[in-house]
């Protein structure tokens, strides 16, 4: 008993995983963040162009 407590307890493939799945979440954010930005300067020059064929 006492070993498989010792063998839970050094695994670390449980922890590796969460850590990739923070990375993961991480870069969306970042991904989500910066498609956003693009999209609200896109809009703007769309309105603009709208704006002046009008």
């Amino acid at each position: 008993m006492r070993n498989l407590v010792q063998k839970f307890v050094r695994n670390e493939s449980g922890a590796t995983a969460i850590e990739y799945g923070l990375i993961a979440g991480l870069i969306a954010v970042v991904i989500i963040g910066a498609v956003s930005a693009v999209g609200t300067g896109i809009s703007a020059k769309f309105n603009a162009v709208s704006a002046n064929l009008s």
